[in-house]
Formats: structure tokens, sequence, C-alpha cells
């Protein structure tokens, strides 16, 4: 096989670690949450912070909060707390934070381009990201994506430079998928032709939504964030201050006016979410959705590169929330239908259609549709991932 084009992962939503500094300027709810203000890095989120105790949970919460400016019109942490995610550059930067889990967060596919003869730092790299933000689309204030998305171009340039002027391949699953998608779409065109081989998405959580993601919005972030020491209603309340509970809600230009939840007094679709946002409690997420969402949920720019798009199908997957008693702290019923477990078909299949068929596009889109294979499975699963390593093989013969 000839010299390998680089490959720069993008993880799933909760696979990056968080490190936090607090400063003076912090001002703690609690004398315990100060304990480290002035005594630099700490982890904030990693694959212990499962283990932690119902005092320390309390901190985590507070200090994982961001706060909306309406001014910027963008994100920012709280006061005194400043964050960085450690290990950009390489692949082995992330790792699961569910210790049922630990083959989550692309660590299976990791060990079979290890087998192909990828090495880290060399042909393999890594692009973890703060999963509390949402890449924005073009026009959009995002400090944090601003500055992210420098340090991913100048990643696969150097990438491509270590690698004989090869174009990187660019792969990403569930968010990082998005998040990948994101990157090339703000790219300049001349870059992505220079620097860009292919975008391979596995399951990625687009800007048409599925209805899974108004589970955490409602009830809270239990599914995602394993937490256990941390009440639900805190962390419900954290939830809502990230910008990652109002992005991939469902978009009313692919899920319509059918109800995604249903209460005893009103039902609510894709047109509503503004509502119930108030309804659970969250209005003041209201405003940077409006802001910064809504228009997302209607931007469906091709990337115009080579792109895979792969995803499991026939699986049950949440269609719609039943609520009954309109006790949102108390989980729904569900109404299923079809997709990966998470992400609804109906959304894989627009994205197909307004994405990958558009002129220009259509020709250089590829789409793979696994039967009963899950969301998560789809980086785990022997079968996909042979899949997977078939494709990167062929990319390479080119």
């Amino acid at each position: 096989m000839p010299p390998l084009h680089p490959i720069v992962l993008f993880p799933g939503l909760i696979c990056s670690d968080l490190e936090a500094r607090l400063t003076d300027a912090y001002q703690p709810s609690t004398p315990r949450c100060g304990k480290l203000k002035g005594k630099g890095w700490f982890g904030l989120w990693t694959n212990r912070t499962w283990a932690m105790d119902p005092d320390q949970a309390a901190c985590f919460v507070e200090q994982m909060r961001l706060v909306y400016d309406p001014v910027l019109g963008d994100y920012r942490n709280l006061p005194g707390v400043q964050t960085r995610v450690p290990g950009f550059g390489s692949a082995r930067s992330f790792a699961s934070k569910v210790p049922q889990h630990p083959e989550y967060c692309l660590g299976a596919l990791r060990s079979a381009l290890e087998t192909l003869g990828y090495r880290d730092g060399e042909t393999l790299f890594g692009a973890p990201y703060d999963f509390r933000y949402a890449p924005p689309m073009p026009g959009q204030a995002s400090r944090v994506y601003s500055r992210y998305f420098r340090r991913v171009t100048r990643l696969i340039e150097d990438a491509s430079r270590k690698n004989h002027g090869k174009p990187a391949i660019v792969l990403g699953h569930s968010y990082g998928g998005a998040v990948a998608l994101e990157f090339v779409r703000n790219a300049p065109p001349p870059w992505r032709d220079t620097f860009i081989k292919h975008l391979f998405i596995v399951a990625p959580t687009w800007s048409g939504g599925y209805v899974r993601t108004l589970t955490s919005l409602v009830s809270g972030p239990a599914g995602l964030l394993y937490v256990p020491s941390a009440p639900q209603p805190a962390m419900r309340s954290m939830w809502w201050s990230f910008e990652t509970s109002v992005v991939n809600l469902p978009a009313p230009v692919v899920f319509g006016r059918r109800p995604v939840v249903i209460t005893r007094h009103r039902n609510y679709s894709a047109y509503d979410i503004a509502d119930l946002l108030v309804t659970v409690g969250s209005a003041g997420a209201v405003r940077p959705f409006r802001e910064r969402e809504v228009a997302k949920m209607e931007y469906f720019k091709a990337p115009m590169v080579s792109m895979t798009c792969m995803n499991g199908v026939g699986i049950p997957t949440t269609e719609q929330l039943v609520y009954e008693e309109d006790n949102f702290d108390r989980g729904p019923e569900v109404v299923y239908g079809d997709g990966d477990d998470t992400i609804n078909l109906i959304s894989m299949l627009a994205f197909e259609e307004v994405v990958g068929k558009q002129p220009g596009q259509k020709e250089r889109f590829k789409s793979i549709k696994l039967a009963k294979v899950g969301h998560s499975e789809l980086v785990t699963n022997e079968w996909a991932l042979k899949i997977i390593m078939d494709e990167i093989v062929e990319l390479n013969r080119c």
C-alpha cells in the first residue's frame, strides 16, 4: 500500500476531557467549590467524573455551567472559570466516560486503524472539542469554535505536510460527525480542495435534529452525562445552560407538525420548541435557541468534498415522548419508530435528500446503511468496523 492519507478523528459528544482553572473572579456558591481557586488546572470532565461524591458533584455542576451573552450573541464560562480541552491533536486524548462501556469513543476504531499501520501523531490524529458548545454556521459568533477551527486547520495542514502532502481523511462519529461536517463547510473551498481527501461521518447528529435529544432537554441528561452522585434536577439545570441542549432539536422542515412531545394539556411539534422550553422551565434558553439554532435548522449547504455518510437502521428509535401527568421529573412513555436508536430514519433520509443530492455534491456522496446496528455500535460492531476499514483502505488506494 502507498503512504497513508492522514486521518483526523472527531469523537462523540461526551468523549473529550475538560480541564478547569479557577481565578480570583470566581465566586463559589460554597467554600468547598472554591478550594481549587488559584491552584492551577484540574480535571473537570474526565473518565473519573462518574466517581465523584455528592459535594464534588455539586461543584462540578456549578463550574460546568455556561452563560449566554445576548450582546455578543455567544456563550461563555461563568466568571472566574477558565476551561480547556487537553491533548488536542492526539487520537488518544479522548476516552469513554461510561465505565460500563470502555469501548466507546472510537477506541475500537483507533485499534483497527493501528492494525492497518496508522500511528498516533504520525498518520493518526484527534480533534477533541468542548462539548458544551455547538459549531456555528457561517456568520455566527463563536469565540470557542473560531479558535477550535483554527487549531483543526493547522492540525490538518501539519498532518498533510508530515505525509508527503497527502490530503486528510476527516472522520467523525455522532456529534463529532456534526462538528467535522461544520468544520469542512466553514472552510474556504480552495483549502478544502487542497487538504481534504474525504469526509467520513458516522451517524452524524446534524441540524435536521432527532427526537431523542428532547429527552435530555425535558427530563435531564442522565442518558448522556453519567454522574450518579449529582441530583437530576441540578444536572438538568446545568444542561440547559449548554448550547448543546438546544442544538439538534427536531427541525420543522424535517419533522413537520406531527407532535414530538405529548402532555395532558398540550402537544408540541417541531414548530413549538420555544414554547416547550418555557413549559419545562428553561425559558432562559429561548433567546439563544431563536438567535443561534433556528437558522441552523434550515442551513443545508453541502460540504462539496468527497463524502461518506454511514448510519444504522431498523432499530426502535424515539419518535414521540408522552408525559401523561405533565410531570417532567418522571421519564416519559416512548413511542418508537425507525432509526439507529438515537437518530430518526426521517432525519437520515432528509440529510441525504437536501445535502447529499445537491448539484456538485451528489456525484461525490455515498450513503451506507447497516441494518440492526445501533448508534454507538456503528464504531464498535465488528461488521461496521470492517466496512469502515474497507472504505479507508480504498481511499488509500486512490
